[in-house]
């Protein structure tokens, strides 16, 4: 099939859960499928792309625009942002050509799908199989970064302004598409509630970074907690205001260090410093091997934001007992959930973490237990000869 993919932005450097998910999800779908073409924004940053035979990286240059006029448009805020002129002016050169399916990579790519729409390709004879790659029930994660939020009124308003766009897209794109891919069961469930004739496919993330072959977290090993991500959207920044608020003094009575490791903006890590007493805030870490031998647990404490959460996959690969909301486990199959330590806020968190820090046999067989179970689950092939068999 020869496919076009639509995206945000060409997704290296790979440093976040959605351009990790955008990457290896083109590239698996490539490998089933056979070379097909991926666009999206480049920017400055962005790291030479790797060399694919299956993928074509079609770059398009200039600058995005702004928040102020992004906050003014009709469309969603990351959406505007990435909706230039230069962009549209590729887009129309590409949908003139034909495509056997075209597939458009997250919510921010709904303007993209509007104007394939209107095209003169979209109601010729050959108009292409459309696919919208969900990578999250965007309109529950969005409405409760609205609701939940601690932040100033006018900021609250935004989120709440921002809701309501992104809800409308998405609807519109799951109204419009031939499939929709879920990243978990409860996302595929919530869209197939909203537009019952939608088909989805599930497609959780695959797994492709460090696997530890072996680990022992003994009483010499820190009594350390880890946090891994990148805190940079609005949703990941509530929920680490949240959890450092209740479990920063619970830490720092127990002897416990926790160190949050990924970027954050400058004003975030300003904002929580002067407060905290048990918590590190390392940033943007290169190689964080040395921090993740050095903690007794990985946690994930998100109460904001649904989806399947790739850190889980980070810890339980590299053999790191896993602590969370039971909430924020979804995707992950029964036989792996039992393997954490599970609790239902986050006072309870913390605490279940205080109350298994120093149990060390209990955490070995944890993460012994949730690296067999997860050893084969987690295939990015898989994925892409899935969405391939979806199509056809």
């Amino acid at each position: 099939m020869k496919c076009l993919w639509v995206a945000r932005e060409i997704p290296f450097p790979a440093d976040s859960g959605d351009r990790i998910y955008s990457a290896q999800m083109a590239r698996a779908f490539g490998q089933a499928n056979g070379r097909m073409s991926y666009i999206g924004i480049a920017d400055s940053i962005t790291e030479s792309v790797p060399d694919d035979p299956m993928v074509d990286w079609i770059s398009v240059h200039g600058q995005r625009h702004g928040l102020l006029r992004s906050l003014f448009s009709r469309l969603p805020l990351v959406a505007a942002m990435h909706a230039t002129q230069a962009y549209a002016k590729r887009l129309d050169e590409l949908f003139a050509q034909p495509w056997d399916v075209i597939v458009f990579d997250h919510y921010a790519s709904g303007w993209a799908l509007q104007r394939f729409l209107v095209s003169p390709m979209a109601a010729s004879a050959r108009r292409p199989r459309l696919v919208y790659l969900a990578h999250n029930h965007e309109e529950q994660v969005l409405r409760a970064v609205a609701a939940e939020s601690a932040a100033s009124l006018f900021k609250r308003l935004g989120f709440w302004q921002n809701y309501l766009k992104v809800r409308s897209l998405e609807r519109y794109m799951v109204s419009q598409v031939d499939l929709v891919t879920a990243i978990t069961e409860e996302d595929a469930a919530s869209f197939t509630s909203q537009c019952r004739d939608v088909r989805t496919v599930v497609l959780t993330p695959g797994y492709n970074g460090v696997v530890c072959a072996a680990r022992t977290i003994t009483h010499a090993t820190p009594r350390h907690v880890i946090m891994v991500g990148s805190f940079q959207w609005a949703a990941k920044q509530e929920n680490l205001r949240e959890f450092l608020r209740i479990a920063d003094p619970v830490f720092a009575r127990n002897g416990i260090v926790f160190d949050v490791v990924g970027s954050m903006p400058d004003s975030l890590r300003a904002e929580l410093t002067p407060g905290l007493n048990a918590t590190r805030l390392h940033g943007f870490v290169q190689d964080p091997g040395p921090l993740f031998e050095g903690a007794r647990i990985g946690l994930v404490p998100e109460a904001i934001g649904g989806g399947f959460k790739l850190k889980f996959l980070d810890y339980l690969f590299r053999r790191m007992p896993v602590a969370t909301l039971a909430d924020a486990a979804a995707g992950l199959p029964g036989n792996l959930r039992a393997e954490l330590i599970q609790r239902g806020s986050l006072a309870a968190l913390a605490e279940g973490i205080v109350e298994n820090i120093d149990a060390v046999e209990y955490l070995n067989g944890m993460q012994q237990r949730a690296f067999d179970a997860a050893g084969s689950l987690f295939q990015w092939r898989d994925r892409g000869v899935a969405l391939v068999e979806a199509l056809r």
